[in-house]
């Protein structure tokens, strides 16, 4: 590296490079890294990557257990010979710098393709080349820079690892402290006199010291942490504030009891961790549940076909046992691990590694669950179950999530940023102007200010309106992702929907064919092709062609989504599809149809009368007060004459529209500041689910399942789905609302704060009750909206 590269990214730094640290960095960005890795003691990281392979000498050895192939494949969660998967559990990781220096090990070692964190579980998740790294490598080197892996062999299925009770022991200690303190304080807020109460009143002052340090040095010290970093790198967070009142309290109580002038405030101290810990205790329940209560005890949309006699049966991937044979179509999802049995396997594993091209395997070979199969249909036999908790992994995959402009923490951090500088404003006039007016009130007032205001209710609100709206989402069977497509929702102006499986139901469709009449083997070569389809219309025809698919495999076979399907078997040749698609002028534009062609020769085509959903005129004309409505769909006008007259007015109709089309129709309309609400049903429409704000998938019983959406709604709830919008919006105006009552209660203290009328009985009151009275706002509040918006 030469004097005029950047010390982080080795770039060259131009003319003007930024000196820190008698180091030269090209930008502000690398700058900042590097003062994030300086101060956890991490800038090993710049050996190690001057020096890749080096390990420091007390690690060496240490994991050599990992050259065995046995164990190595124990811990492997995927491996298709040249990628493989692995997840550590990290008890270690604890902040946000943490997750950057994980989340960068490509840096590091060249054979990692990426690596991302799970914070709530403390794991990481790397994806790496086989022939550039292997295990004992990454574990040494997330060793060498302080991220030591909990790696345990007890069980041959499973990582086990010791669940972190940190969280637990902080709030039972602060509870402990909180009732105790406040049994021992009554008598100095009553002021009672009686000869043993006064007798004692100091032992009773020392034993409130002794119970609060653990509770400020133990139970709190996760806020001065998050604080001290927030400041080191130049920004006031929700922390600032709240590790700010949590030390004037204790060192002002500290102070009152050495000088023998008061009893302090270590009852509020006490109060304001408790109920501080319990908000963050209640969030991480909220993430448990995200993670794995919903996926078996809730309905989970998606369903796999098991053979059985020669039949196909749909059943619920929980209900998956091994030694099963499951039909895996083209463009569906493999749920488990198996052994492929027959078929043309062209697997794509993008949703695991990241990485698209797709991985052709033959008669024999494994297949890991989360691959996507992308040549028609395959069979295989299930070697191991698998729990629903790995899909809604590969759900919350971070490569499929977006980067939004807006949160709920991102407001409350920056409220919290005007918020502090306003307190500390005050606190210092106040101050000024009791010095010179009464000099010994000064610092009560000071201290008074900066205790009172303490925003913990503010910290408290959001965490739980969210937590408590993502649970009766989820009994109610309506999955978001995370609590930020919850706030994307809010934000939404325009709902664009897919019309074939999302506004039309196949249980009610009707068919009718025209053309020459088909012989009984055309039928069968026409449900054997469809057979490995999984768009709607293809699996409405397979359903309704009363005949058995041939046993002979496909010998090839071509799926080009939202135009048609391509496919030869037995020396036949066969185009289903739109009239485009298999090259003749089509016979009607207000039919919604699939083409035939056999052999080069177009026999006729089967018409679809689509049965649209209940309740979808309504939900349009509810829709329509708020929001742009737009129906993007693959298929033709056949439809559009009665969509105008049966949808309201204002909607917009695009048809004839390719998967590429719809995703640059939604990124235009972003272009023009549209924040986009894309509803699908998660098939063709992936690319475009992706690309919007937020996007919907609605899932009937069919085995589609798609990692891109941020929400899945069951399609029996279709016409709930304005109350379900309602009600996102009506959970941030809930959290917005108690923002204005948590400053009310700011005003109010401030009140008695400013004149000097501060006193412990005051503070106990106050405190305790602001964050009580948040709580049970946005919890009563939340329950409220539900149970009127939602049946």
């Amino acid at each position: 590296m030469s004097s005029k590269d950047c010390y982080h990214c080795g770039a060259d730094c131009g003319k003007k490079p930024i000196i820190f640290n008698e180091k030269e960095f090209c930008c502000n960005g690398c700058k900042t890294v590097y003062e994030i890795l300086n101060a956890n003691e991490l800038t090993c990281y710049y050996d190690l990557q001057n020096a890749p392979g080096t390990i420091p000498k007390e690690i060496k050895g240490k994991f050599n257990y990992l050259e065995n192939p046995e164990i190595v494949e124990k811990l492997l969660e995927f491996n298709d010979g040249s990628t493989s998967v692995v997840e550590f559990y990290i008890p270690s990781i604890h902040c946000s710098s943490c997750i950057w220096v994980l989340e960068n090990l490509s840096k590091l070692n060249k054979g990692v393709i990426t690596s991302m964190v799970n914070f709530p579980n403390k794991t990481l998740r790397i994806t790496f080349k086989n022939d550039l790294c292997h295990l004992k490598e990454l574990a040494e080197l997330i060793t060498s820079i302080g991220y030591e892996p909990y790696i345990s062999l007890e069980d041959d299925n499973k990582k086990l690892h010791k669940v972190d009770k940190t969280l637990i022991y902080q709030v039972s200690i602060a509870a402990f402290a909180f009732g105790n303190i406040m049994l021992l304080s009554f008598p100095e807020y009553f002021e009672v006199d009686e000869f043993w109460l006064e007798k004692y009143k100091y032992l009773f002052r020392w034993l409130m010291f002794v119970m609060v340090i653990p509770v400020v040095f133990y139970s709190g010290k996760g806020y001065f942490i998050s604080a001290y970093k927030g400041l080191k790198h130049k920004i006031l967070n929700i922390d600032v504030p709240i590790a700010l009142g949590i030390s004037v309290l204790f060192i002002r109580s500290t102070i009152e009891i050495l000088l023998d002038i008061g009893s302090g405030f270590f009852d509020s101290l006490a109060g304001l961790i408790f109920f501080l810990l319990l908000g963050k205790f209640f969030q991480q329940k909220t993430y448990n549940f995200l993670s794995f209560e919903r996926d078996y005890k809730s309905y989970f949309p998606i369903a796999v076909t098991k053979i059985v006699d020669g039949l196909e049966i749909n059943i619920p991937v929980n209900d998956i046992k091994k030694g099963d044979r499951l039909l895996i179509r083209n463009e569906e999802l493999i749920p488990v691990d198996g052994i492929l049995i027959n078929g043309n396997a062209a697997i794509n594993y993008s949703f695991v590694t990241g990485e698209s091209v797709p991985t052709v395997k033959q008669s024999g070979d494994k297949l890991f669950a989360g691959g996507k199969q992308t040549q028609g249909a395959i069979e295989m036999e299930v070697i191991s179950t698998i729990s629903q908790s790995y899909l809604t992994q590969l759900w919350s995959n971070d490569v499929f999530n977006k980067t939004t402009d807006f949160t709920i923490k991102n407001l409350t951090d920056s409220i919290s940023k005007y918020f502090t500088i306003a307190i500390l404003t005050i606190a210092f006039f106040a101050g000024i102007f009791w010095y010179f007016k009464n000099p010994s009130m000064a610092f009560n007032v000071v201290t008074a200010v900066l205790i009172i205001a303490c925003p913990c209710a503010l910290a408290l609100s959001a965490p739980f309106a969210i937590g408590n709206m993502l649970r009766i989402f989820g009994y109610k069977k309506f999955y978001l992702k995370n609590a930020e497509t919850l706030e994307q929702i809010s934000k939404v102006t325009t709902i664009i929907f897919d019309k074939t499986g999302t506004i039309t139901t196949s249980h009610k469709t009707q068919l009718e064919y025209t053309g020459t009449a088909l012989t009984s083997d055309e039928l069968k070569i026409i449900k054997t092709v469809l057979r490995a389809s999984n768009h709607p219309l293809s699996r409405t025809l397979y359903e309704h062609i009363n005949k058995k698919p041939f046993a002979e495999k496909l010998t090839s076979f071509d799926e080009i989504l939202g135009k048609g399907i391509k496919a030869t078997i037995n020396n036949t040749s066969i185009q289903l599809g739109s009239a485009s698609f298999v090259e003749v002028a089509s016979k009607s534009i207000n039919e919604t149809s699939i083409y035939v062609k056999i052999n080069n020769e177009v026999k006729g085509c089967f018409i679809f009368q689509n049965s649209y959903r209940d309740g979808l005129q309504e939900v349009f004309n509810t829709l329509k007060e708020n929001y742009n409505l737009i129906i993007l769909s693959g298929d033709n006008e056949g439809e559009k004459t009665y969509l105008q007259n049966f949808l309201p007015k204002n909607t917009k109709f695009q048809f004839n529209q390719k998967p590429e089309d719809k995703l640059n129709y939604i990124k235009n309309l972003q272009q023009k500041g549209e924040k986009v609400m894309m509803v699908g049903d998660g098939l063709n429409d992936a690319g475009a689910l992706a690309q919007s704000n937020v996007g919907i998938a609605i899932s009937e019983d069919v085995n589609v399942f798609s990692p891109a959406c941020d929400a899945i709604l069951d399609a029996k709830l279709f016409n709930k789905f304005p109350k379900f919008l309602t009600l996102s919006n009506k959970t941030i105006e809930i959290i917005k609302t108690s923002f204005v009552i948590s400053l009310l209660y700011n005003l109010i203290g401030m009140y008695f704060a400013l004149t000097g009328q501060l006193t412990p009985v005051v503070a106990a009151i106050l405190m305790p009750l602001s964050s009580i009275s948040i709580v049970v706002f946005v919890t009563v509040m939340t329950n409220l909206v539900s149970k009127k918006f939602v049946i």
